[in-house]
């Protein structure tokens, strides 16, 4: 059934629902390539940071996911829930889970004339109001694969093999690959 909506529905519910589904798969599979290699260092992983000053590799997931929410449900003019809970694996999963079941049942004809409905998102202390199109491709995506980009470095960094093949599942490079 999806692969019909897909094809047949509207352009911003397309150009969003499946795609956040694919970020939160390849998160998934971030935190379980992870998992393997450092098994309870998984942790301390998600509490370290991509850089001073930066929020730690949990919170930049859990952001992530959240960013999924905060994209999909105003464009469907719905309110957007606040995924709440721990940022240790137990709880990122939980997060994972709750965002792809409300992405999941998200109505594709909500979406009806999304490109032109004004979007009001918090970016900092700014306040944006946006055309649906424009708050796609300006604001919720680079703020979704940044945050995405941020844990998938830090996770990196303590010592798991990550590569663009992980980060967006299309690349395909043979284990141990290295451009260095």
């Amino acid at each position: 059934m999806m692969e019909t909506a897909v094809a047949t529905g509207p352009a911003l519910w397309r150009a969003t629902v499946p795609v956040l589904l694919g970020v939160l798969d390849r998160i998934e599979a971030e935190l379980a390539r992870a998992k393997g290699r450092l098994g309870a260092g998984l942790e301390a992983a998600l509490a370290q940071r991509p850089a001073d000053g930066m929020l730690p590799a949990g919170r930049q997931v859990a952001t992530a996911v959240q960013f999924t929410l905060r994209i999909a449900c105003p464009l469907a003019g719905e309110r957007v829930p606040e995924l709440r809970g721990t940022l240790d694996v137990a709880g990122i999963r939980a997060r994972l889970a709750a965002a792809r079941a409300h992405l999941a049942g998200l109505d594709p004809a909500a979406f009806e004339g999304a490109e032109a409905r004004v979007v009001t998102a918090q970016a900092g202390f700014a306040v944006l109001d946006l055309p649906g199109e424009a708050f796609l491709h300006e604001f919720g995506l680079p703020n979704l694969y940044f945050h995405h980009a941020m844990a998938h470095v830090t996770l990196k960094q303590a010592g798991v093999p990550l590569g663009k093949a992980d980060f967006d599942g299309k690349h395909d490079y043979p284990d141990g690959f290295s451009f260095g």
